[in-house]
This record gives structure tokens, C-alpha cells and sequence, in this order.
């Protein structure tokens, strides 16, 4: 579904992600971890066409992606949310999701039908006429997302939708992401908030540096040495025995 051929990117004399490659399957749940700056967010604007890479290439769906404008990339089928949300705070959070709808229908009435079942979906039927900027951290990273899902992505890129959460609303999100992949999205999550990836992916990939490091189960990372020395520490693998 999506393929990344040793992708590098590059800011001068940095070199934000270096010859990275990954394959994700279909209907996969893949989580993206490591340290602040590892390289995570770089690799996603590459992914998504904001950043073109020196090196390499993304394939999505059969086709060479890379460089392409992001609306383009989010025509085909590819769609990611930003870690600072910024919705419309003047518009309604249901005319907020119609935007994004109005990227795959050719009118106004069918955009927001679609904008309806995705508000309806993401749990914010009851804000539907709310002004984002109202909006609580929580439901305003729920309307990233619905915003997103408007779009109808065959693969959706999550970057740290978890982030300043409380316990209730971080288990709605995990909820929400789970029900999106049972019902045959791909997805690919990056997050810091390590119970909440052992719970959710499938299979975790590790950066740090810019360099690919790891990959494997939930519990293959937890027993690697170089993510235990680079990312997780001791205090989290004792906790998870």
C-alpha cells in the first residue's frame, strides 16, 4: 500500500532522515516512535508531499508519489493530521469537516451529507454546530481527525493526535483509531505515549537520529536494547513485566 525507498531529507548541513525504508501493508496498523527530533514529523511531510526528499522515494498505492503537491498525494487516497491543530475557529465544527469533503464530492449538499457521517463517527455530532475555536483540546483533536477522514483517505497518517489528552479522552481516541483500522483503514500513528502504542499498533518502527533502528511487534521493541538505551528507558520495559 505504501512504500518508502530509502528516503532521506535534508536542511542544509542537517540531515533530518537518513535512507529510510518501510512497507506497510494494507489494512496494517503501523505506530512510528523515538525521541524528539528523531525524525518522525520530517518523515511524514515527506510522505505527504510538504517536504521533497534528496534521496529516494514513496510509493503509494502502485504509483511514485514523491514530490508530488500534497493535495495531489491527498487526492489518491493519502491523508495526514498536523500535531498543532488549526482548525477554521470562525466556521462551525460541521462546516470545518465540509471542507475536507468538498476535496472528493462535486457538491455542496453531498459534502456535507459526507461531513455528517464523519462528525457522527468521530463522536462530535453534539458539537456540530460549535465554533472550533471553542472547542476543547480534546474535540479539537477529534475534528483533526474527522477533518481528515472528510477526505476519504485509504491510508491516514496520525501525528501525535494523543498529545495533551487526559485518561478519559486518550482512551476515546485509542477507541476511535481502532474502530477507523477494524473498519479497513490503514493507518500509520505517531506518538509518544507509549501504553497507548503497546495497546494500538501492530507493528512499531523506531527512529532515532533520522536512522530506521528498529521494527518489529509491540514486544520485540519493548526487548531491543538500542530502543531501550535510546527511547523507552528501564523504568517502562520493568513496568510492562
Amino acid at each position: 500500500m505504501l512504500t518508502l525507498e530509502n528516503v532521506t531529507k535534508r536542511f542544509g548541513g542537517l540531515t533530518a532522515v537518513r535512507a529510510v525504508s518501510l512497507d506497510v501493508r494494507e489494512r496494517e496498523l503501523v505506530g512510528i516512535i523515538g525521541p524528539n527530533g528523531a525524525g518522525k514529523t520530517t518523515l511524514f511531510n515527506v510522505v505527504s508531499g510538504y517536504y521533497r526528499p534528496e534521496e529516494g522515494r514513496v510509493v503509494f498505492a502502485g504509483s511514485d508519489v514523491t514530490g508530488r503537491a500534497p493535495h495531489d498525494i491527498c487526492r489518491l487516497g493519502l491523508t495526514r493530521t498536523f500535531q498543532i491543530v488549526k482548525p477554521f475557529g470562525n466556521l462551525s465544527v460541521l462546516d470545518n469537516v465540509m471542507i475536507g469533503a468538498l476535496t472528493r464530492t462535486s457538491t455542496v449538499r453531498a459534502a456535507r451529507s459526507d461531513a455528517e457521517r464523519v462528525v457522527e463517527t468521530c463522536g462530535l455530532a453534539p458539537y456540530a454546530t460549535a465554533r472550533a475555536r471553542a472547542l476543547p483540546i480534546g474535540l479539537r483533536k477529534r475534528l483533526e481527525v474527522a477533518r481528515a477522514l472528510a477526505t476519504r483517505p485509504r491510508v491516514l497518517l496520525l501525528d501525535e493526535v494523543m498529545a495533551g489528552l487526559n485518561p478519559t479522552e486518550l482512551g476515546g481516541m485509542v477507541d476511535l483509531i481502532r474502530r477507523l483500522h477494524a473498519e479497513g483503514l490503514t493507518v500509520i500513528v505517531i506518538e509518544h505515549i507509549m501504553a497507548a502504542m503497546m495497546r494500538l499498533a501492530q507493528r512499531i518502527v523506531v527512529l532515532h537520529h533520522g536512522e530506521k533502528i528498529a521494527e518489529g511487534t509491540p514486544a520485540q521493541i519493548v526487548a531491543d536494547r538500542r530502543v531501550v538505551d535510546a527511547y523507552l528507558g528501564e523504568e517502562f520495559v520493568l513496568a510492562q513485566a
